[in-house]
């Protein structure tokens, strides 16, 4: 069991018996051809990235900014110095991934344009898709930006500090709120239109 105490260990035993668990589905048959087997990869990676990154936002929003002025003030660089700026990285990379990943799914399965334009057959994917890029944008352009500051990554004044860490709790905030109707059209677009 030693092997469990080491996350990377973890890690790479759970895609290894994932990737048992795709060949015996692709030995029984019950893949259709190799293309349906990429868009499925794909599907799987944006799904992946995806519960990262919303997981991270609900980390955030329920657990973390709670209960941060609750740690007695001697305790709370531990949160700040390596808690934070590692859930940080994970927060804005997953993100990123997630976008590509689901313009991509869009793209090979031919409704990117139709989504884009919110088209009568794909518009709540495309509501969604709209959604997801708004909170991408929040992450790269407001919150980390903000974080970076509070974190003191960027020296300002105490001020500055205030006011950023201010606009970054208010747009995570704002995430969290895009974040329900943004995964109930992806969750609904799977049984409407696929």
């Amino acid at each position: 069991m030693g092997f469990l105490s080491d996350l990377k260990s973890t890690v790479s035993l759970s895609f290894i018996f994932g990737a048992l668990f795709v060949l015996l589905i692709i030995f029984l048959g019950d893949f259709q051809g190799i293309d349906f087997f990429w868009i499925w990869l794909l599907r799987f990676l944006h799904v992946v990235a995806g519960i990262i990154w919303v997981g991270l936002l609900f980390y955030f929003n329920f657990v973390q900014i709670p209960n941060l002025n609750k740690i007695p003030e001697n305790q709370r660089p531990a949160v700040v110095k390596f808690i934070a700026p590692t859930a940080l990285f994970w927060f804005r990379w997953s993100a990123l991934i997630t976008i590509l990943l689901g313009v991509l799914l869009a793209y090979f399965q031919g409704y990117l344009f139709d989504a884009f334009t919110l088209s009568t057959t794909h518009w709540v994917i495309g509501v969604g898709m709209y959604l997801g890029i708004i909170m991408f944008l929040n992450v790269w352009l407001i919150i980390w930006p903000n974080q970076k500051k509070v974190f003191g990554i960027i020296v300002v004044e105490n001020e500055e500090k205030d006011i950023a860490a201010k606009k970054a709790f208010k747009y995570s905030r704002i995430n969290l709120v895009l974040s329900v109707p943004m995964l109930i059209s992806m969750t609904v677009h799977q049984n409407l239109f696929s």
